[in-house]
């Protein structure tokens, strides 16, 4: 499933193609949404936001388009009809007299009046976006501590879309090395000074994942890594993918857990408990 920072680069491309522009032809896929085919032809793309995993284009005649690619949504940016050769079923098209861009796989599109969206059930409910948003590590570092997430583990809240928006798989296995804290623990377990690291690498991880495409390692490392000729599922990340092998810090090998029904990387020299 793509996790905050591709939403968001996926999000860049679309308002690239799109902002500013009137929308000439579009297609939904869903009869219940075909109705409003009619209400969006001619309209122009204000702004495309992320709020995590979901998306919002906002139109200049006060209607937002909402989707959420959940795990096998893909959204292309393609020069006008030039539609990519692939098995999967096209859910959305929006088209200008240059671009389209098209959305496939994806279940959950929705269109909304703007006065709506604040109130639809997912961004109600969902946390800050590190990358649509103007969030502190000191905000950050009140949630952590707040009732409601400090006596949870980490591996089960990281996860949960309502502490923050957009942290996915490997951005938690990242985030928990980064910060030194093992899997097992809890906020009420960590040290202030854990803490602290924990806000301040869920910020920094964010913004160089969406920066780089995927990348949480060192950038350094991963210049001289890429230099010796190792391959971009091995330099890409700190922990994440990597069990069996060796700690890029401290040459400890790499352990795989299941955490939350999902799987999670750690090195157990440099998350100690």
């Amino acid at each position: 499933m793509p996790e905050g920072p591709e939403i968001r680069r996926a999000a860049d491309r679309i308002e690239r193609a799109l902002q500013h522009k009137p929308v000439l032809d579009i297609h939904f896929a869903f009869p219940q949404l075909q109705g409003y085919e009619d209400i969006l032809l001619g309209a122009v793309v204000k702004k495309v936001d992320t709020k995590g995993k979901a998306m919002l284009i906002r139109f200049d005649n006060g209607y937002t388009i909402y989707s959420h690619n959940q795990l096998y949504g893909k959204w292309y940016v393609r020069s006008l009809y030039n539609y990519p050769n692939t098995n999967r079923q096209l859910r959305l098209a929006l088209h200008n007299e240059k671009k389209s861009a098209l959305l496939y796989s994806a279940s959950d599109i929705e269109v909304l009046r703007d006065e709506e969206v604040d109130g639809h059930p997912f961004i109600s409910k969902v946390g800050p976006d590190i990358l649509s948003e103007k969030v502190t590590a000191e905000t950050l570092l009140e949630r952590i501590k707040s009732k409601k997430f400090f006596r949870r583990k980490w591996t089960n809240f990281l996860l949960d879309q309502g502490f923050v928006a957009g942290i996915g798989n490997y951005l938690r296995s990242e985030i928990l090395y980064v910060a030194h804290i093992h899997p097992s623990l809890r906020p009420v377990d960590c040290s202030e000074g854990q803490l602290q690291d924990a806000a301040d690498a869920i910020i920094f991880l964010m913004e160089q994942s969406y920066q780089t495409g995927g990348i949480t390692n060192d950038l350094q490392l991963v210049e001289k890594l890429k230099a010796e000729g190792v391959t971009r599922s091995r330099y890409r990340h700190w922990v994440f993918n990597r069990a069996g092998a060796s700690c890029f810090v401290c040459g400890t090998e790499i352990e795989k857990t299941v955490a939350a029904s999902r799987r999670l990387y750690y090195c157990p020299s440099c998350q100690k408990l």
